[in-house]
C-alpha cells in the first residue's frame, strides 16, 4: 500500500462485504471505494463484494489505449454489482 501498481489485497472482500452489509442494515446510502489492484481480473468480485467507488490507475494507465479498458472494468463492475443483487 501505497504507491502504484500493488496487488490487491485478498482479505479487502470480506471486509467490504461486512461494510456494505451493515450500511445496508442501517438504510444508509455510503459509497465504499476500493484503492489498490482493481483491474479487470479484480473489479467483478469487488463490486459484488458491495464497493461501488473504484481506483484503477495502474489499470489504465498501463495500456496504450484507455477507453476499451475503462468500458471493460464499468461492464465487470456491473455485473458483479449484479450477482450481489
Amino acid at each position: 500500500p501505497g504507491f502504484g501498481g500493488q496487488s490487491f489485497i485478498e482479505s479487502t472482500l470480506g471486509k467490504t462485504d461486512s461494510l456494505r452489509k451493515r450500511i445496508d442494515q442501517l438504510g444508509l446510502y455510503i459509497g465504499i471505494e476500493i484503492d489498490g489492484g482493481i483491474s479487470p481480473k479484480t473489479i467483478g468480485r469487488v463490486a459484488e463484494a458491495g464497493a461501488n467507488i473504484f481506483v484503477a490507475g495502474s489499470a489504465i494507465y498501463g495500456c496504450d489505449e484507455y477507453a476499451p479498458v475503462i468500458a471493460e472494468m464499468r461492464k465487470l463492475a456491473e455485473e458483479g454489482k449484479a450477482k450481489r443483487g
